[in-house]
């Protein structure tokens, strides 16, 4: 199988180099330091004390690496418009995209999925349509990961724990094509598991970060230290409930509480949340993929959101102030 990933950081990385040790011929768009070491010495990937390393194609333009079986994109949200504008040499009638990122997509609500609001696009993740009309639903394989993964330097992915991937139709249909993805994924070495509703598991793990992710970016703090404090974790369930009302009026309900979630979350220890290390490193934040996609969805389906809308108010002026948004 031709595999490409369009944005070889860590979590992209690591897909990458297990897809490739599966026998998958990869190849990977990159530019600048990132190339360069792509080029020099493959991917790379260390787990304790194992080193991998896999060569790979690498090119800067797409057109030079052509058509694929399956695009792992693995970018932030923020950088998402601008692989819709350079996808198009990847895609070819049976190209199987599978979205390995956080946060709401945009295609949530296709493939029927969203009752009275299926269909509609969501202005917070795809303001103009270009996203959906440059990978069109029909390619979208559903990805949620469960591992935490970092960058030791250029093309070099270090795995801290977790090895989860859940992937699914957006329609909930168990295809030949997203069964046949699902057992590659497990000859890789992954915990694969096939979802009839990716949907949800989007939103269960959406449930967590969307509050974790944005507080650790404003404080600084590591989760332990925000769920810690009584009144931040306070706030969170509050958010939390915000979310869960809107979940079950789009068909997703969720039957937990905000502290059984919470004490999932205390089980992980302490550790910096994606989005505080991308402050901490001066990239752009994905605000809107995690928070105002939220707020939005609130909108339509009529839940009244202010404690959503006080966190995404200060956490994008933070943002705003750093030029990370």
């Amino acid at each position: 199988m031709k595999v490409c990933i369009y944005g070889a950081g860590a979590i992209g990385g690591w897909i990458g180099v297990k897809l490739a040790q599966a026998g998958c011929e990869v190849s990977v768009v990159a530019r600048g330091a990132t190339l360069q070491a792509l080029r020099k010495d493959g991917l790379v990937l260390s787990h304790g004390d194992t080193r991998t390393s896999v060569p790979v194609k690498a090119a800067e333009d797409p057109a030079a690496l052509g058509v694929q079986d399956l695009v792992v994109v693995a970018v932030k949200a923020p950088a998402l418009a601008a692989v819709a504008e350079r996808i198009a040499p990847l895609i070819g009638a049976d190209t199987m995209v599978m979205t390995a990122m956080n946060g709401v997509p945009w295609w949530f609500l296709s493939g029927g999925f969203g009752g009275a609001h299926a269909g509609k696009r969501l202005a917070a993740v795809d303001p103009q349509g270009a996203i959906a009309a440059a990978i069109p639903d029909r390619h979208v394989i559903g990805c949620v990961v469960h591992a935490s993964c970092s960058l030791d330097g250029p093309g070099q992915v270090r795995l801290h724990f977790g090895n989860g991937l859940i992937i699914g139709e957006p329609s909930g249909a168990a295809t030949p094509r997203v069964q046949a993805l699902h057992a590659l994924l497990q000859k890789a070495g992954f915990d694969a598991r096939l979802s009839a509703q990716i949907q949800k598991d989007v939103w269960y793990k959406l449930w967590g970060n969307m509050t974790v992710n944005p507080i650790s970016a404003l404080t600084g703090c590591t989760t332990d230290l925000i769920l810690n404090d009584d009144l931040v974790r306070g706030f969170i369930s509050t958010v939390m409930l915000e979310a869960r009302d809107i979940g079950e009026r789009i068909g997703i309900p969720i039957a937990e509480s905000p502290e059984d979630r919470h004490a999932v979350t205390r089980k992980l220890g302490a550790f910096k949340t994606s989005m505080l290390q991308d402050v901490e490193a001066g990239r752009a934040v994905e605000l809107d993929a995690l928070v105002s996609s939220v707020r939005e969805l609130g909108q339509l389906t009529g839940v009244p959101t202010p404690f959503t809308d006080a966190l995404l108010g200060l956490a994008r002026l933070q943002a705003r102030q750093r030029g990370l948004y």
